[in-house]
């Protein structure tokens, strides 16, 4: 059987990869989106913030975009982990864990980012169901609770002032030395915000509610909710693999299309930018679609020149 060609292939099925196959679809392109099917955001029961979806559940929300998508019979899935890419702009070449091979003009990475291991005890256990990482996404859930902010130096001084649009009973736990600065400190002193520095001993939660966060100096601090800064890494080592720039902190270098260092490889959504929310992935995957989309029209028309 002759091995199939790929306009895109698209790597992991978030919004972000969802959307660009649904342009993409649209544009009569052929694509190819492999993914594995384990969301970061699995963890969560409900995404919020994305218009006409506001409070569906990740699993829902993939069902309903591939129902939307499958209209357009050029998109291909694959349930399936990428692990290997060569090739260069016009044939790219990728493995899978499972042993297939596919092959294409462009690559979409739309790999997002995945936690490293929660080493306080007792957050795993809250982690999605009292515990958050993003106001927006779950703020209102939580409003006017008591609640504990775990992060610590200069992003504690951003989070603070957003926070308390929701509730501003919050304490902050640093985890370890605060990384403050006097200045610092004192603006959390006139907002009455306790700061704590011990080390967490352990969160205590009931049926994944959060209880009390407990501190090795003994301190006890009720509360209902937990906002707290993840430790990321990119989705997948393949941008990497393939040469693209990444930063210090582990994101895709794009331009404004998601266009990355190398010829022919684009990246959207998490894995891209620091804006971690479904609605903002959807939209990049959108608008790089339409970017790859341009790009390869403009190919073929001046081959025909």
């Amino acid at each position: 059987m002759k091995k199939q060609f790929f306009d895109v292939m698209i790597i992991g099925s978030g919004p972000a990869g969802l959307n660009a196959a649904l342009v993409l679809g649209r544009a009569r392109k052929k694509v190819m989106v492999i993914d594995e099917g384990r969301p970061r955001n699995a963890v969560t029961h409900k995404t919020h913030g994305f218009l006409t979806r506001d409070g569906i559940s990740p699993a829902e929300f993939r069902r309903i975009a591939k129902e939307e998508i499958s209209v357009y019979p050029s998109v291909s899935f694959e349930a399936d982990t990428a692990v290997s890419i060569q090739g260069t702009d016009g044939h790219f070449e990728i493995t899978t864990e499972k042993g297939n091979s596919f092959s294409g003009k462009k690559v979409l990475f739309a790999v997002g980012m995945k936690d490293q291991p929660l080493d306080i005890p007792g957050l795993h256990a809250v982690y999605g169901k009292s515990a958050f990482v993003c106001p927006y996404c779950d703020g209102w859930e939580l409003r006017d609770e008591q609640l504990v902010i775990i992060n610590k130096g200069a992003e504690v001084m951003h989070f603070a002032p957003v926070i308390s649009g929701w509730s501003n009973r919050f304490t902050i736990c640093t985890n370890g030395p605060d990384e403050l600065t006097d200045a610092q400190r004192e603006e959390l002193q006139r907002h009455q915000v306790p700061v704590f520095d011990s080390p967490i001993q352990s969160i205590e939660s009931h049926e994944g509610i959060v209880q009390q966060v407990v501190l090795e100096d003994g301190t006890i601090i009720p509360c209902r909710g937990i906002f707290f800064k993840p430790e990321l890494v990119t989705g997948s080592d393949l941008p990497r693999d393939i040469g693209c720039h990444i930063t210090e902190t582990g994101m895709v270098v794009v331009d404004d299309f998601g266009k990355t260092s190398v010829q022919g490889v684009y990246s959207a959504g998490d894995a891209t930018t620091r804006m971690h929310q479904a609605i903002a992935a959807a939209s990049m995957g959108a608008i790089v679609a339409a970017g790859i989309n341009n790009e390869l029209n403009a190919e073929v028309w001046k081959q025909n020149d």
